[in-house]
């Protein structure tokens, strides 16, 4: 097996990690999760399968520390891009089309049906990160409510309906490349216009007194 080369025990140990990590992702990409195996990751890393175990105990921890950090990386990109809009409502379908793409990338399931793949003990530890996730979905829903673009509901629940459907959406499959996109824009309108939002005839979303509003 190929030797890992570093300056230092502790960057030899992240290296170590970090293929892991990445092993396990492109086998959840290639595979999915049921019947994936640590000695698949091993193998796929180029380690003994031993050295996976010094890292983690089994399979779901490996799976809770691959999605805390894919749920870190992927929310600060998604603050990032969200900073770049003003409108509620588009940042409400950058929201959505951010997590389906995701999905469909990492073949993991949103973070409120993660509680279907992992036990309650394990969901526990993972639930305050993903939360975050929740949390940034209820600000452009406030936000939305309060600027007048979505009419006034309550937000938590909203927020979990929406999560609902993500989670329905990644349970039927990414299905083929080339559809990818139609699957995405249907799902960002049918959850836009399930929170409420109108539009203009250009596609713009309006206030519901019906003002147009500002180009995102």
């Amino acid at each position: 097996m190929p030797r890992i080369s570093a300056p230092s025990n502790a960057a030899q140990r992240a290296e170590t990690q970090r293929r892991i990590l990445n092993a396990f992702g492109e086998l959840l990409f290639t595979h999915g999760l049921p019947g994936l195996t640590m000695t698949d990751v091993a193998r796929h890393a180029g380690i003994g399968r031993t050295a996976v175990y010094n890292y983690y105990a089994d399979i779901e921890e490996l799976l809770i520390a691959y999605a805390l950090v894919e749920t870190e990386r992927f929310l600060a990109e998604l603050r990032e891009s969200l900073n770049r809009l003003d409108n509620p409502v588009d940042r409400l379908a950058l929201y959505v089309r951010a997590q389906v793409e995701d999905l469909s990338r990492r073949h993991l399931p949103p973070g409120p049906a993660m509680g279907a793949v992992l036990s309650p003990a394990s969901f526990a530890k993972l639930a305050d990160h993903v939360g975050g996730l929740s949390d940034l979905l209820q600000d452009i829903l406030r936000e939305g409510m309060e600027q007048g673009y979505l009419p006034a509901a309550d937000v938590r629940q909203q927020a979990q309906l929406i999560h609902g459907t993500l989670s329905s959406s990644a349970a039927r499959g990414s299905g083929e490349a080339e559809d990818l996109e139609e699957r995405i824009s249907r799902t960002v309108r049918f959850i836009q216009l399930g929170a409420g939002a109108r539009f203009d005839d250009a596609g713009r979303p309006v206030r519901l007194g019906g003002q147009p509003g500002a180009a995102g």
